[in-house]
């Protein structure tokens, strides 16, 4: 009577799932859907979907996802399908893998950086494809 189904992944299009200023996440996020980070995340995330890094957000650890907007703080290896926006005041160190890169002028971009227009092809779920790993 009160069964509820699992909604689909087109269900949830248009929806963002929110971690607020304040909360600290130690831990992997695995989202289908959007995602804003104005809290702090210890861990790796990992979507189909886009990330958004606030002002107040950051990241220690590993995003693997579709698209990303990073204002907050980002340390580790990102690597997006798609494209990566990086506001002014945002900060980013570590290793970097995306397929389009736009940056803003005033923004630290500490990162090595590289774009492969075929990425969609090497991500996984679990990262860089055993191909790619073996031509590192």
């Amino acid at each position: 009577m009160f069964e509820k189904n699992a909604k689909s992944y087109t269900e949830l299009l248009g929806k963002t799932n929110r971690i607020v200023e304040g909360t600290v996440i130690k831990g992997d996020i695995v989202s289908h859907a959007d995602f804003r980070l104005d809290g702090e995340l210890i861990g790796n995330f990992q979507s189909k979907a886009k990330i958004v890094i606030g002002p107040a957000g950051s990241v220690v650890g590993d995003i693997v996802c579709n698209n990303a907007d990073i204002e907050g703080k980002f340390i580790g290896k990102m690597q997006v399908t798609e494209i990566l926006n990086v506001k002014s005041k945002a900060s980013i160190q570590g290793e970097v893998i995306v397929g389009k890169l736009s940056v803003d002028p005033g923004a630290d971009f500490s990162a090595s950086c590289m774009m492969k227009s075929n990425l969609n092809n090497k991500i996984t779920n679990d990262g860089p494809s055993k191909t790619e790993q073996t031509n590192q």
